[in-house]
């Protein structure tokens, strides 16, 4: 029987570490879980994973020590139940031969739904209309508000599982889609390749933002490409905050010549009494957006979704059957 292992920081996140889900992993191996690990000194913890043939990582987690690279023990597999493995993973376990995966594109649909949601709001000015009749008004002005995705050219920086679904849902209303995404070789019909962010910008009277945050998406979204969108343009980034730069989109918003639906930001809040939260042309979701209800760790008569596939996992590692999500160098970079 294979022994799996999960080491967090501090207390175990109840939204993965479930009784139902410690239930089913062990029936799969001998489940181990270990609590405040980032009290134990490096080498206990590097021993701990030697003696595992499995490491589940995920939100809390402590990292992997860097030791366990060059001298694995048992180890064989590292299974990130959630999405972004580098901090509690070191890129260099996957040159070593250690299998490594994630939860894939279990998101995808809940964050696609998410920015087309804060697309329909910002592009019909839900947030402007109700403000202006809580505010004692009625009626806006139709002449610099409202507007519709039909014949409208949506750009899509990132094409990735989740740009991919926006497309899908986007697509029966009718838009002129443009995607730009370095690392795709082929895109649906009627969807133009574009080869830069200037080409993508150029044009667009949307664009939502599905790219991965890395070494060359930081700030690759300047006030350059702002300024290509035409006045009442719309912004949505339901990615990473720092792909834009931020001051120069608030500098557009504060102005009121574009309007945006922002899940993310960089950092990822706001403090009190910002004037962002006030502006009528910008919607802020907290990095919330893709939550459903009721939460899924409160649901205890079910797997969630990324814990199924975790756990299709770590049963197909014990069965020698094939796994899903395995990082490559290239996709790990790419995966926050």
């Amino acid at each position: 029987m294979i022994r799996i292992l999960h080491i967090a920081a501090k207390t175990a996140d109840e939204r993965v570490w479930s009784p139902l889900f410690r239930e089913h992993l062990g029936r799969v191996g001998e489940f181990s879980l270990v609590e405040n690990g980032a009290a134990l000194p490096e080498e206990d913890l590097a021993e701990r994973i030697r003696a595992s043939d499995v490491l589940m990582t995920c939100w809390g987690s402590v990292r992997c020590p860097d030791g366990i690279v060059g001298n694995p023990g048992r180890l064989r597999y590292v299974c990130n139940v959630t999405g972004e493995a580098s901090p509690y993973v070191p890129e260099d376990l996957l040159a070593s031969g250690i299998l490594v995966s994630n939860w894939g594109d279990d998101p995808a649909q809940r964050v696609a739904e998410g920015a087309m949601t804060l697309l329909l709001a910002v592009l019909k000015d839900l947030q402007f209309q109700s403000l202006e009749v809580r505010g004692g008004g009625w009626r806006m002005d139709m002449d610099s508000h409202g507007g519709t995705i039909e014949n409208s050219a949506v750009g899509i920086y990132g094409f990735g599982a989740v740009g991919r679904r926006f497309a899908e849902l986007i697509r029966p209303f009718r838009p002129a889609l443009r995607v730009y995404d370095p690392y795709i070789d082929r895109l649906p019909d009627g969807i133009v390749r574009c080869d830069s962010l200037d080409e993508l910008f150029e044009g667009a009277r949307i664009v939502s933002v599905h790219a991965a945050l890395t070494s060359d998406t930081r700030r690759s979204v300047t006030a350059r490409h702002f300024a290509m969108l035409p006045d009442g343009g719309v912004v949505i980034n339901t990615a990473r905050g720092a792909i834009l730069d931020q001051d120069a989109l608030f500098a557009e918003l504060a102005s009121g010549r574009l309007r945006a639906g922002l899940d993310v930001l960089d950092p990822d809040s706001l403090p009190d009494g910002h004037p962002a939260r006030l502006w009528p042309n910008l919607l802020l979701t907290a990095h919330r957006v893709e939550y459903g209800w009721p939460p899924f760790w409160k649901d205890t008569t079910t797997l969630s979704s990324m814990q199924k596939t975790a756990l299709d996992n770590v049963r197909a590692f014990a069965e020698g059957g094939e796994m899903r999500f395995l990082f490559d160098s290239q996709r790990f970079a790419r995966s926050t």
